[in-house]
């Protein structure tokens, strides 16, 4: 089978590496690209530039507070786009205001997770995520 490819657009390095490390640990096969700007997430998913030829990704993880262009300005332009809204988009961000939440939502984000502060708590999130996404639901090819 082959490996599940999850982008995630995130611009904090530690957060990087704990979602990388999660994964790592996972018993599900899947390969990561990183964004770590909106910029580089607009580029990597219309394979612009430097990502010229890569493979679109069956799942989106997506920080709201990123630099160049903000996770929902990713969001609206991923969910209009008819060849990439059925990619399902988990905003995971720190933010837990009610506002952001609301308006991912109206943005058709699929799901969103607030980031535990507590590393264990992070770890265990990221693994829920890819028990669900990667491992209960079907995801689109």
């Amino acid at each position: 089978m082959k490996p599940a490819h999850i982008l995630l657009i995130e611009d904090n390095e530690g957060d990087i590496v704990l979602t990388l490390d999660a994964f790592e640990e996972s018993k599900i096969k899947t390969k990561i690209s990183v964004a770590r700007n909106g910029e580089e997430a607009i580029d990597f998913l219309y394979k612009q530039g430097q990502f010229e030829g890569v493979a679109r990704p069956d799942l989106i993880l997506l920080d709201i507070n990123i630099p160049i262009y903000s996770g929902i300005e990713v969001l609206k332009k991923i969910k209009a786009d008819d060849t990439l809204k059925k990619i399902p988009v988990v905003m995971l961000t720190t933010s837990s205001l009610q506002r952001d939440v609301d308006t991912a939502y109206v943005n058709h984000a699929n799901s969103y997770v607030t980031k535990p502060i507590e590393m264990e708590d992070f770890l265990r999130a990221i693994l829920k995520i890819e028990e669900f996404w990667l491992q209960l639901t079907t995801l689109s090819r």
